[in-house]
């Protein structure tokens, strides 16, 4: 008999560095309102291999947003939460989903669709996207962009 080969996972491509700085904007429906909507923050993106931690700067927005996501080629896959403005229309509320991106060329954008749950027991989707600010993490450059973006 033949031993059958354990297959070996191929290792991830990655582009290179997307530490820094960057502009998280995505796009939302409140059934509620009646209207669309725009979320955006100033996140900061940190790198472990193939690994991608993303945390907004709390001075950006009243809400805060975290990602965890992983790079694999030009695809960024991975699970996001906000928790929201307590004192704003959704009171509080935390909300979570799936994101998957693709990176541009130049590494310096990345845009795809977000999934998540809404009010109503229905499931919403829209498009995401982050641009590239500033490659520094340091507290200067930190405290320069905890403002809103808008």
């Amino acid at each position: 008999m033949s031993s059958l080969a354990t297959p070996t996972p191929k290792p991830l491509a990655v582009h290179g560095s997307y530490e820094g700085v960057w502009l998280s904007r995505y796009q939302y429906h409140s059934s509620g309102r009646g209207e669309s909507f725009a979320g955006q923050h100033f996140v900061v993106v940190l790198q472990h291999g193939d690994r991608l931690t993303v945390r907004s700067l709390p001075g950006s927005a009243a809400s805060s947003l975290s990602m965890d996501l992983t790079v694999d080629g030009a695809v960024v896959t991975g699970t996001w939460v906000e928790q929201t403005d307590p004192a704003g229309y959704y009171r509080g509320a935390r909300y979570h989903g799936a994101i998957q991106l693709l990176v541009e060329p130049t590494g310096r954008r990345m845009a795809g669709k977000w999934v998540g749950f809404g009010k109503d027991m229905d499931v919403n989707t829209g498009p995401w996207e982050l641009t590239f600010r500033d490659a520094s993490t340091s507290k200067a450059t930190l405290d320069q962009y905890n403002t809103s973006p808008e």
